[in-house]
């Protein structure tokens, strides 16, 4: 497992909301370069972006929330391999943030 650069993140603090606001601008940006859509459940959304600033803040990087981040080839940075290969086409990445024109339209 890859060790934190560091544990003591405080979701309620101005670091964190700052690194927050920027995760959301990302997260428009992958949507904007992919042509995706993010999740219209709003609880989805806020969870991953979320545990995705969390990590930004603990390892230096946007790990996908639902993996342990291991250190090695196979972690996944967001958007990840396998959400840009196939997931978003079937419908929605692993996480749920990423989904498909088609799949937002019918959950809206």
């Amino acid at each position: 497992m890859l060790a934190p650069k560091r544990e003591d993140v405080d979701l309620t603090s101005e670091e964190f909301k700052a690194e927050e606001a920027k995760t959301k601008k990302f997260v428009e940006k992958v949507v904007k370069q992919f042509g995706w859509c993010l999740n219209p459940n709003k609880e989805v959304y806020d969870a991953i972006v979320m545990g995705l600033t969390r990590n930004k803040l603990m390892f230096g990087k946007r790990y996908c929330p639902c993996f342990i981040p291991m250190g090695d080839k196979d972690d996944r940075i967001c958007p990840c391999k396998p959400a840009i290969d196939h997931e978003v086409a079937e419908g929605c990445c692993h996480c749920g943030i990423f989904c498909n024109p088609e799949k937002c339209q019918s959950e809206a």
